[in-house]
Parts: structure tokens; sequence; C-alpha cells
């Protein structure tokens, strides 16, 4: 099994190859403003070094930061038909209520409210009124909006209203892009609202980099089915990923963590990814991120969605360091690191300068440093230790000494011991552990969802199928499936016996 993996990040595009669970190369090129280019690069580069030729490539894996960055920059978003099903309830917050100013604008086109919905057992809320929904889906067709985002309450537990509203968006407006939350999971009406409206206002902007991803492939000349990488540590395939772009958002971070899973043989632990610019810190159990329990803000919008529990903080490689030592970053040069940084000829003081000098690295020019002051570096050190001494803290959450993997380019930086911490793991290829993590990744299902009156042995096996089912979806074996995690609560004073399941299930990418 060949696989490449390759991640998208702010500062540089990495890419690997791994065969039979071994790294065989990797390579490191810049970051494009297209991004595709840099990926065509990073692919030339890679191919070039194999004996066998590009055809001999399983599967090709990519992370990016595309859409997370097209959400927090307020960059290629499009106009949102947003399709409430609840009245008469939840009339008081309309959709995109709680969005900032600046993104409501871009993103808000058309707001309808239908009646429709259920209550948390399971019964209808009121009838749901179709005529109102095909007067509506008219209107959606006469303004030109070409995404839909449908939410309907509580359709995590039975989602007809929306499939109903979602059938006559298609037949009123053909070729439209439509959303439906229950499809993105969790209960919560507003946050998961909110993924959905997300969702729906990057579809075009995730189709067009699908494809640009898929022909940069077949320019390299590698004939293998294309996958992108979800924030759970797994993967999908890229068409089903067109679709869900939203499961992308956080994803680089996860590669690490997985990468460094994958290069440790550590299936728990703790992880720090230092970067150019960023510090990321999360925990690994049974080889995955753990997952934040709490409502997650994306650009500024609250969502009920799953995302891995990280801390970062303003630490990397090209942080600035203040002339006396004793403030580092959050400013950062990032990827003007090669001409900025004093080791690479520029005039600005930063981390890895200090790391030079103190003889942690050989890297760029280590005379241009031999002057900085040993007072200078002994007070930088010591501020670089005490910030990951309390990122890496914040992250446990007992007193018990767990293993450390320093993962990223700027590694070096993470001192050798740590109060907490039984040891201090550095690995070969470290630098790459997110494009690592790309490449090794399963693909993966998810289901959060109350089911009623069935009790709960019967509920967790039907939450389980239908894990399984958007498993081989989204592109796995299914003779591979295995399940990884279910979670069941019994929801107190609600009638029907409800209970909340949550299932994963991961398996391997499905043979081309």
């Amino acid at each position: 099994m060949r696989r490449i993996g390759i991640d998208v990040g702010g500062t540089n595009t990495d890419a690997v190859l791994i065969q039979d669970d071994f790294v065989v190369a990797g390579v490191k090129t810049p970051t494009t403003e297209d991004v595709t280019s840099g990926i065509l690069q990073a692919l030339k580069d890679l191919v070039s070094g194999m004996d066998e030729g590009p055809g001999h490539v399983d599967a090709v894996m990519i992370g990016t930061t595309h859409f997370t960055n097209a959400v927090i920059q307020r960059r290629d978003l499009k106009p949102v038909a947003a399709v409430r099903i609840g009245l008469p309830a939840s009339a008081s917050l309309p959709p995109f209520v709680d969005w900032p100013d600046d993104l409501a604008r871009i993103v808000r086109g058309r707001v309808f409210m239908i009646e429709g919905g259920h209550e948390y057992d399971g019964r209808p809320l009121v009838d749901f009124d179709a005529d109102e929904m095909r007067k509506a889906a008219r209107e959606i067709a006469d303004s030109g909006i070409t995404s839909v985002g449908i939410a309907s309450i509580f359709s995590p537990l039975t989602a007809e209203c929306e499939e109903a509203a979602g059938e006559i968006v298609r037949q009123e407006c053909p070729g439209v892009a439509i959303t439906l939350s229950h499809d993105l999971g969790r209960i919560g009406l507003l946050e998961r609202e909110n993924a959905t409206l997300l969702n729906a206002c990057i579809i075009d902007l995730a189709r067009k980099t699908t494809s640009a991803f898929t022909r940069a492939l077949g320019q390299s000349g590698i004939e293998a089915p294309l996958y992108m990488t979800q924030n759970d540590g797994t993967v999908m395939r890229a068409e089903f990923a067109a679709e869900f772009p939203i499961y992308s958002f956080a994803s680089g971070p996860t590669n690490s963590m997985r990468g460094a899973a994958f290069l440790t043989g550590l299936n728990d632990g703790i992880v720090i990814d230092v970067g150019g610019t960023t510090t990321d810190v999360g925990v690994l159990q049974a080889g995955f991120p753990r997952e934040a329990n709490n409502v997650v803000e994306i650009g500024g919008v609250r969502t009920l969605f799953r995302m891995p529990d990280l801390l970062s903080v303003g630490l990397g490689g090209g942080s600035v360091v203040q002339v006396d030592g004793s403030s580092i970053g959050p400013i950062s040069v990032g990827h003007r690191i090669t001409t900025e940084a004093l080791v690479f000829g520029g005039d600005t003081l930063t981390a890895t300068d200090v790391a030079a000098a103190a003889g942690l690295i050989k890297f760029g020019d280590t005379t241009a440093v031999e002057s900085l002051e040993s007072s200078i570096q002994d007070s930088a050190i010591s501020r670089i230790a005490e910030m990951v001494d309390e990122a890496v803290d914040r992250m446990k959450v007992d007193a018990n000494p767990v293993p450390l993997i320093a993962v990223g380019g700027a590694a070096f930086l993470v001192p050798d011991q740590l109060p907490g911490i039984s040891e201090v793991i550095q690995v070969e290829h470290r630098g790459v552990a997110n494009a690592v993590g790309a490449a090794i990744a399963q693909v993966s299902g998810e289901v959060d969802q109350v089911f009623t009156g069935m009790g709960r042995a019967a509920s967790i096996e039907a939450a389980t199928e239908l894990a399984k089912k958007r498993t081989v979806l989204a592109g796995a074996d299914s003779e591979t499936l295995s399940v990884v995690e279910v979670e069941d609560l019994p929801l107190s004073y609600v009638p029907g016996d409800a209970l909340r399941v949550r299932v994963r299930v991961v398996g391997d990418t499905a043979p081309n």
C-alpha cells in the first residue's frame, strides 16, 4: 500500500510518501497564493524521487486550511438562503441572529421561516407547510441564490421535514446546492443551523478547490483516488468533501496529532505541534484527538460541531523576540522567516535565531547570532519553556506524568524536560507529521441522534448501522469497519424512553 499525504499550511505545503507503514520520502515547499500550484510543486518534488513512477500510488490524502481561512478572512463566500422549519416556535431568534455583522452581511441572502418541525420525543410540532416551502423555493430560484441551508427543529431525531423541504427545493431550483442540518448532526437548533449555513456558504469554493486538487493530481501523472482530511483525524472522498467542507475545519492540527501517534507508536499522550506562527497542544486518546465538549466558534459563529480539543498559543519558529528576550510573540514573521530572521540575513530577532544562538539547532548562518548576549538567550529560552509548560499543563486532565510528543517545523523549541511529563519525544520526520497524519488516515462516519421507544441495545444497534452506512458513503471499505466510540445518554423527563446515542465508526479506504 502506497499513499501520499499532503498538508497545506499557511507557510509550507508538506508532502510525504508512505509505503507499508514506513515513511519513504518527505518534501516541503512554500504554500502559494492559489494553493494548488504549491500542491503541484510538492507532488512533482515527491514524484521525482519515486523509482516506480507516479502510477503506483493507491491513494492521495490532502489536508487544507483553505475553507477555514475563507470564513475567518471573509473571502470567497456565497450568499445563502436560510430555511428554518419550526414555526410557530423559534420565531424570536431567526437565522444569523448571533453572527458577527460583517460575516452576516456577506452570507445572509434570504431567510424563510416555515411551519413544521418535531418535539423532542418525535411527535410533529405542527404539520409541515409544503405549500409555503414551495413558495419560498420559487423565491429562491428568482433571487439567483445558488446555495440553500435547511434546518428543522429536532431533525437529528427525525429528518422528514428537512428531506421534504430539500426535495421541493430540488424541484423548483435545479442545480442549487442544498445542505440539510441533520447531515451535520447534533442537538441544538441555533448551533446546528449555524454549521449548516457555514457549510452552505463555502460549497462553491469547496467544489472549485477539490476540482483543482484533482487536476493537480492529473498533471502530476498520479492516477489514484483523492481524499480530504477531516477534523476528527480521518478522511472523506473528495466528492463528499465538496458537499461537506465544514468537516475539514481544524484538520491541520488533527493531522499532526495522528501523525505523531503513527511516528511514535503511542496511542495516548499529549502532542505539541510547533509551527512558524503558533503552537497547538492537544491530547491523544486511543490514537485520535480528544474531542472538545464545549461550543466551538468558527469565525465568530457558535457551532455545536465536532472539533478537536486544542489550545493554541502565539509561539512559533518565526515568533518575534523582544530585544531583551523577555517577550516572545504572538507577532510572527511567518513565511517571511527565510528573509527576515537574523540567520537568513534579515534584521528581526526570532525564536529560531535564539535557538540557533543557544546551539539547539544548526540553521542558516549561525555566525549572524554569535554576538547575541547570553543573558538575552537565557531569558528567551526560559520564556519559551514557560509558555510551553503552561500550555501543556492546561491540557492535562490529572497530575499523573504523561509522554509529550513534539512535532512541527519548530519542535526544537520544546524543552527536553517539563514538569508532569514523563518524557519528551522528538522523532524523525516530525517536521512533516501533519502530512504523515493525512497519509495514514482512515475513513469515518458518525451518528449523534436521539432514539425513542427502542430500548438501549436496539438504539445503539440502530445508531451503529447508520454510522456504518455513512462511513461507507464517505469512501470506506465495508469489510474493514470497526466501531471506535459509543456514547449513550438517557434523557430525563422526556417521554418515550428517549436515549441520545453517539457512535463513531472507522474503516480503511475502499480499493480503487
